[in-house]
Formats: structure tokens, C-alpha cells, sequence
């Protein structure tokens, strides 16, 4: 037998305390632990301690812990060291097993959950490091006692058998989740495509089910960790007494659960979703003194030959999934594989694969839309060009082109929204990269940029690199950043936008006085420009509390010494109301509806040359910046 040995963890977290109450938390499991309070020194003692188990946080400064996991996943000194994250974000949970994750625990920390996670990692990585030595051992013994074969059978059998019980305690640890002793992600993964090379063989009638918990979460925050998996434990039991043996039940993280079912027919999904829920409406979870009626919300998708990898069966269970909690408990959304057909249909949309099949054919197109000084330069000096870019999808099955508010959100959602920015970026850069003679007199062109986006590190990285390619000057571009969309770390997105404006790009806090996050951004955040959210320019001129609104944000804007521009500018009753309030800038119709962003199109738009020398802006502060999505 391999000799037992002291366990060695690994705590991560950038808040000592936060080390100290997990290590108190494991002071009785007699392991060894180490402690890092960053991730450079985490990859620093992974590689020299070489630890049996990382507990890593995932919110920290510089390096954060899905790097930090990425990093040591790449390394082959230490990409099999399992890799618990802690955190207080459920959003982390799915990222985090994206990186190499083996599990998650969640903060406030339930030292009970954290013992008996901890312990079963150790536990599996234990019997694959004496799996290794047995096999070692084994493969030894076996030329070692070929001429004694006859006395050494009996020990060398009982040997044997010692390595397949470990080989198929290991299986079912890596097939299983250990809370309900269902099928886990990784297994479904597997039976999924296999069952995926089927159906592209043969005809095969096949479902999937997604199914939602609701309240899984108030179960847990209120009665704790213990109850919330005996509620699963629970929930498993009462779904799968409801199945047939050849159905395919597992849970997938989380208080999701997924079901492949075969030969049901064509209303086979809907009928056992409608089953699943009518049990769960007589099912009461019972917890001390304390009951809880439970529902799901169940997506439903058919198999076919249009899905083609677990992947895509996922990512299409999960938005009919999330429109289904969103029309309430004990929903049922049966996936619709048309595509776009329209903005009344909006919804039956499966935007990831729409937005992932747009990317891979170049389906987006770049337009632009003029900004419009309202106060002449000094000596009525023309100001250089301002333009907003504004990005559309093209519908190839209906010839049409479907605007950003449709698909905006549906990006962010899926993680894509990085890939759309990107693709702008270069479009934008490489078009000002073919007409040098036009720098000049451009003043500058905004590009919409999602606060989501720049917290991917390499962005900055990246757009500096696509200015140097295409020889275009840092100063013609200017990022608008929506007020709207939560910057979670101040810090990085800070360091980002420095980062930019040394090489002249400026900045624009877009739809500004939209959320509640303004004053704040302001104050830390390098902007150089506002944008007065249109929703509040729009009917000024009829709206008195919206004209109110507009001439306090003008005010403030002028303390603070930056340029205003207002979007959605449609009347000249607006546009005089805003000349009088000191408005630099107007945005919209009544001066400029979007058009194609083409060479032509931009230098059709061109100021004419300057006589003499160039005058400065309406505002004293830098040039204004973009616009919104139109």
C-alpha cells in the first residue's frame, strides 16, 4: 500500500483575513498551508511547493484568479493540481470551470462546505497519485516474478484487484457529482456526443431538457450549504423517479440539471417537462422548522442535425433557459431554431449562434453618424470632422439589417461582446489607415466600447498594436464607455484608459445621467467628454423635468471643464434649446442619419481646408467624442 503523506493547500487571497478563516477553517485536517496574497506569488510557490490543492480567489488586483488558474493549467509542472475558486459571484462559477477549475465554494464561506469540497479533492488527487505508484509498482513486479508466476499469483490478484477498485472509485469521481451522485457535466458531455455522431449518421429521436431550480439560492443563503445540498439530493430523487432507465440525468453545476431523453416522439420534451413540473408543485422541501415549495423554469431543445457539439446544445438550452425564468416560475420554453425573424420575434432568437455565425462570415458592417458643433470657434473656425461609428448586423435570410439594441445585450450575456469590439476596432482603424491625406482635418471618431470589455486583458495591447499596423495616430480615436454598464474594478479600468491616452486616445462617458454610477466614474475615471443620454434630449423642448435634467448635467459639465454632447438632437426646437444651455456638440437626425462607413462616405463629409491656421474648439477641454448606439 502507498504510504500516507501530509497534504499540502495553497490559500490565495488578496485579504489576509480572508486567509486567516480559511486556514483556521483547515487548521483540524493535518495539511500543510501555504499562503499567498497575490497571484504572482500563488504561481510563485505553486511551482517551487508543488501543492496538492489551490483554494484561489477570484477577485484580486493585477492578476486575477482566472489568470492565475489559466497560468497554472499551462504549466506542466502544475497544470494537475486541482483548483477550488472562492467567491461571492455566482457569474464566476461557469468562467471559472472555462479556466480549469475543479470546483467552486462560495463566500461567506460555510466551513463544513469548505472541508468536505477540500477533502474530496484531496481525496481524488490522492488516489490518482497512487493509481501512478501502483501502476509503477506493478508494471516492476510483473518482470520481476515471471519466473515465480505460480507462488506469486495469489498476491499478485489481490494487487490487481486493489488497482481496479481505485480505477473505478476514480471513474465514478471523475463522472459523478459527489452531492446527488447524479451524472456531472463531464459525463453528459460525453453521452451528448456520442449521441451528436448518431444523429448525424442516422435518424434519431432525441431531447434535451435544461431544467432551472428557483429558490435553490434562497435555500441556501438562509438554511445553509447542508440544506441546499440536501435539497438537490432531494430534487434528483423526485426528477428521477419520474424518468426511464435509459434516460440520461445529470446535474451540471450549480441548481441546473440537464436530462437526454431518446425516442419520446414529437411532444415528448414538452410532456415531460410538463411532468417534471406538476411533481415539483407537489414537492415541499422541508429543512428544521422551516418548508419550502420549490419549481423550475425547464428549456426544452430537440436534437437534430443542426446542433453539432455539447457546446452549441448548451449555449441554445441556456438562452431558451433564461427566457424562461423571465416569464416567471414554473415555465417551460420550447427552443425555436428560427433564426431572425424580426423584432416582434426577438426573443425566440438563439443569439450565440447567431452572433458566432455572424463573426465567422463577417456579417457585421461599420456606420457612422455626424456630430454637429452649436457654437461657432472663435473667429468661425470650422472644427475638424467628429463622427460616431455605430455597429449593425446584416440578416442575409431577410436582407435586412438589424440594429444594436437587438444584439447588444445578448453579446454581453454570451461573453461575445469582446469579439464585436474588436472586429470594430479594426474595421474603424484600418479604413483611417487608407486615407492618410484626411488626418488633418478629423478630428476625431468614437467607437463604442463595452465596460465589459475592458476588463479582458490585452485589449489595450491590442488596439495599440492594430494604430502601429495601420499607421493611424492615437488622437483620431475617442472610446465611448456607456454609463450604464457597470465597471466592476475602478482600478483596471483606470490603468486601461491611461494606457490609451498616452497614446492620445480619448474617452467619452456615454449616456451619461442614465444610471447611478455617473458622479463616481467622473471623479475616478480619466473621461475627456460627456454624452448626455438621448432618452433625456429627445422631448426636451416638451418634457420640463428632461429639460431640467439636461441643464444640470450641462452645468456640471462646465465645472468640470469637459465638452457635452447631446445625442438624439431631432428638432430644431432642441437644438436651440441646447445652443442657449452651452451645448458643444448635437447628435442625430435632424442633421445626419447614419450611413455606410465607407472611404467615400467619410471624406464627402470633410470639413473644406482650412485657410489658415486651425482654431480651437467650441469648449476649451479635448476634443468631444462619440455617440451612442443609434
Amino acid at each position: 500500500m502507498v504510504t500516507a503523506r501530509v497534504s499540502k493547500i495553497l490559500i490565495v487571497d488578496d485579504t489576509p483575513h480572508n486567509i486567516d478563516v480559511l486556514s483556521a477553517t483547515l487548521a483540524d485536517e493535518h495539511c500543510e498551508l501555504m499562503a499567498a496574497t497575490s497571484g504572482a506569488r500563488a504561481l510563485e510557490l505553486a511551482a517551487r511547493g508543488r501543492p496538492d490543492l489551490v483554494l484561489l480567489d477570484v477577485m484580486m488586483p493585477g492578476m486575477d484568479g482566472f489568470e492565475v488558474c489559466r497560468r497554472l493549467k499551462a504549466d506542466p509542472a502544475t497544470t494537475d493540481i486541482p483548483v477550488i475558486f472562492v467567491t461571492a459571484r455566482t457569474d464566476d462559477v461557469s468562467q471559472g470551470f472555462a479556466v480549469g477549475g475543479s470546483d467552486y465554494i462560495s463566500k461567506p464561506i460555510n466551513a463544513d462546505e469548505v472541508r468536505a469540497r477540500v477533502r474530496y479533492q484531496l481525496e481524488r488527487r490522492n488516489l490518482l497519485e497512487q493509481l501512478r505508484e501502483l501502476n509503477h509498482g506493478l508494471e516492476e513486479k510483473v518482470r520481476e516474478r515471471t519466473a515465480e508466476l505460480t507462488i506469486a499469483n495469489r498476491h499478485l490478484r489481490q494487487e490487481i484487484n486493489e488497482r481496479r477498485y481505485m480505477q473505478d472509485r476514480l471513474n465514478y469521481l471523475a463522472t459523478h457529482d459527489f452531492v446527488t451522485r447524479l451524472y456531472n457535466r463531464g459525463a453528459l458531455d460525453a453521452h451528448v456526443s456520442e449521441l451528436l455522431a448518431r444523429v448525424q449518421r442516422t435518424d434519431c429521436d432525441a431531447v434535451f431538457l435544461l431544467i432551472d431550480i428557483d429558490q435553490f439560492r434562497l435555500v441556501n443563503e438562509t438554511c445553509g450549504c447542508i440544506a441546499g445540498d440536501e435539497l438537490l439530493r432531494q430534487f434528483g430523487e423526485v426528477v428521477g423517479g419520474l424518468l426511464q432507465r435509459t434516460d440520461f440525468f445529470a446535474r451540471l453545476g450549480g441548481d441546473k440539471f440537464g436530462v437526454v431523453a431518446e425516442d419520446v416522439g414529437p411532444d415528448g420534451g414538452p410532456v415531460l417537462a410538463r411532468r417534471i413540473l406538476d411533481q415539483l408543485a407537489e414537492f415541499e422541501f422541508h429543512w428544521e422548522e422551516r418548508s419550502f415549495k420549490m419549481a423550475a423554469a425547464v428549456a426544452v431543445v430537440r436534437i437534430a442535425r443542426d446542433i453539432v457539439s455539447f457546446d452549441q446544445l448548451m449555449l441554445v438550452a441556456d438562452e431558451a433557459a433564461y427566457l424562461a425564468k423571465r416569464e416567471g416560475r414554473g415555465t417551460i420554453r420550447v427552443h425555436d431554431s428560427s433564426l431572425l425573424e424580426g423584432e416582434g420575434h426577438r426573443e425566440s432568437v438563439n443569439w450565440a449562434l447567431v452572433l458566432v455565425d455572424a463573426l465567422k462570415r463577417n456579417e457585421f458592417r461599420a456606420y457612422f453618424q455626424r456630430l454637429t458643433p452649436l457654437a461657432a470657434g472663435a473667429g468661425g473656425a470650422t472644427p475638424g470632422l467628429h463622427v460616431e461609428t455605430l455597429i449593425r448586423l446584416w440578416d442575409p435570410r431577410r436582407q435586412k439589417l438589424v440594429l444594436p439594441g437587438l444584439f447588444i445585450a445578448p453579446a454581453e450575456r454570451y461573453h461575445l461582446i469582446g469579439e464585436l469590439d474588436r472586429w470594430m476596432i479594426r474595421e474603424v482603424v484600418s479604413l483611417l489607415g487608407k486615407l492618410p491625406d484626411t488626418h488633418d482635418r478629423i478630428d476625431q471618431v468614437a467607437i463604442n466600447l463595452s465596460a465589459v470589455s475592458i476588463r479582458e486583458p490585452g485589449l489595450a495591447q491590442f488596439v495599440a498594436d492594430t494604430l502601429r499596423e495601420h499607421g493611424v495616430p492615437g488622437r483620431l480615436l475617442c472610446f465611448e464607455i456607456t454609463e450604464t454598464e457597470a465597471i466592476v474594478n475602478l482600478q483596471s479600468a483606470s490603468e486601461f484608459m491611461h494606457n490609451l491616452n498616452r497614446l492620445g486616445c480619448r474617452f467619452s462617458l456615454d449616456d451619461f445621467g442614465s444610471g447611478f454610477a455617473s458622479f463616481t466614474y467622473l471623479r475616478q475615471l480619466p473621461f475627456d467628454t460627456i454624452k448626455i443620454d438621448g432618452m433625456f434630449v429627445r422631448d426636451m423642448d416638451a418634457d420640463l423635468v428632461h429639460g431640467g435634467m439636461v441643464r444640470s448635467m450641462t452645468e456640471m459639465a462646465r465645472l468640470l471643464r469637459k465638452p457635452v454632447v447631446a445625442e438624439f438632437v431631432e428638432t430644431e426646437a432642441v437644438a436651440g434649446l441646447l445652443r442657449e444651455l452651452g451645448v458643444d456638440w448635437a447628435q442625430g437626425f435632424l442633421y445626419h442619419v447614419p450611413e455606410p462607413l465607407t472611404a467615400d462616405a467619410l471624406r464627402a463629409s470633410l470639413p473644406a481646408p482650412a485657410p489658415a491656421a486651425a482654431l480651437p474648439a467650441p469648449v476649451p477641454a479635448p476634443a468631444t467624442p462619440p455617440a451612442a448606439l443609434a
